[in-house]
C-alpha cells in the first residue's frame, strides 16, 4: 500500500505537469460549452431539440470529448510509453510492482474524468442555466458505464501495443469514431437515423447520457450494451497485456 501510495504521487505529479494533456482534457469540453453559451441563438428553446435549447443538447457530447481523452487517448499512450522505455520491467524488480502503477493511472485517469464533468455540469448550470440532469441516478449509471467501457478499450490498446507509436495508431482511429459518433464533430441531429442508433451504442453510449440529463431513464440495452463492453474489452486486455 506505501508502494502504491508513492507511485500515485509520483504519477499525479507527472500529470499535472503535463499541461496539454491536462487542459485538454479537463478544460476543453468547458470551454467549448463557453464558447457555444455565449451565443444567444444557442441558448434558446428549439423544437428541433424537443424544446431543449442547442447547449442543453450538446451537453452530453461535451462529456464525450473528456471520456475519449481520457480513456482512449492519454491512458494508452502512458502506458505504452513506459512499456517502451522498460519502466514496467524495472519496476517489477521492486517492492512496487507494474500493476500498481496500472492502478495508479486508472485512479488519475478517473479523477481527471470526474474532475471535468464536475467542472462541465456546474458551468453549465451556473453560466448558462442548463438544468442538472434531471434523472441523476440513470445518468450516473450511464457515466459509470460509458466511462468504463472506454477505459477498457484503452487498456486494450495499451496491452497490445509494444511501442508508444502503435499506441497512437491504434487509438486515433478509435478517438475519432468515439468523437464521430458521440456528436462532437457534427451534431447528432445533423447525422442520419442509421448513424445515430450506431452512437447510441457505441461507447460511451451518448444518448443514454442525453436522455438521462433531460429526464428521462436511459434503455437498459444501451446500458447493457457499455457494461458488455467494459467486461469483454477488460478481459481481453487484462489476458493479453504484458509488462515487457
Amino acid at each position: 500500500m506505501h508502494a502504491f501510495g508513492q507511485i500515485l504521487k509520483i504519477e499525479a505529479r507527472l500529470y499535472l505537469r503535463d499541461l496539454p494533456t491536462l487542459l485538454s482534457t479537463v478544460g476543453v469540453p468547458t470551454l467549448i460549452l463557453v464558447v457555444l453559451g455565449l451565443i444567444p441563438a444557442l441558448r434558446k428553446p428549439d423544437p428541433l431539440f424537443d424544446g431543449q435549447s442547442f447547449v442543453v443538447y450538446f451537453a452530453p457530447s461535451l462529456l464525450v470529448i473528456t471520456l475519449a481523452m481520457a480513456g482512449l487517448n492519454a491512458l494508452p499512450t502512458v502506458l505504452a510509453t513506459y512499456r517502451e522505455r522498460g519502466v514496467l520491467r524495472r519496476l517489477a524488480t521492486t517492492p512496487a510492482s507494474p500493476a500498481a502503477l496500472l492502478a495508479a493511472q486508472l485512479v488519475i485517469t478517473l479523477s481527471a474524468i470526474l474532475a471535468s464533468a464536475v467542472l462541465l455540469v456546474l458551468v453549465a448550470r451556473l453560466a448558462f442555466g442548463v438544468p442538472l440532469p434531471r434523472h441523476p441516478f440513470g445518468f450516473a449509471a450511464a457515466f459509470v458505464l460509458g466511462t468504463a467501457a472506454l477505459l477498457a478499450l484503452g487498456l486494450l490498446v495499451a496491452a497490445v501495443a509494444r511501442t508508444t507509436r502503435a499506441a497512437q495508431a491504434l487509438a486515433v482511429p478509435l478517438f475519432l469514431l468515439t468523437m464521430f459518433f458521440g456528436g462532437v464533430y457534427l451534431p447528432r441531429f445533423l447525422l442520419p437515423d442509421f448513424l445515430v442508433r450506431v452512437g447510441d451504442y457505441t461507447p460511451p453510449g451518448v444518448q443514454a447520457l442525453l436522455d438521462t440529463w433531460t429526464g428521462t431513464a436511459p434503455q437498459p440495452l444501451h446500458l447493457l450494451t457499455m457494461a458488455v463492453v467494459a467486461v469483454a474489452a477488460g478481459s481481453l486486455a487484462a489476458r493479453l497485456f504484458r509488462w515487457e
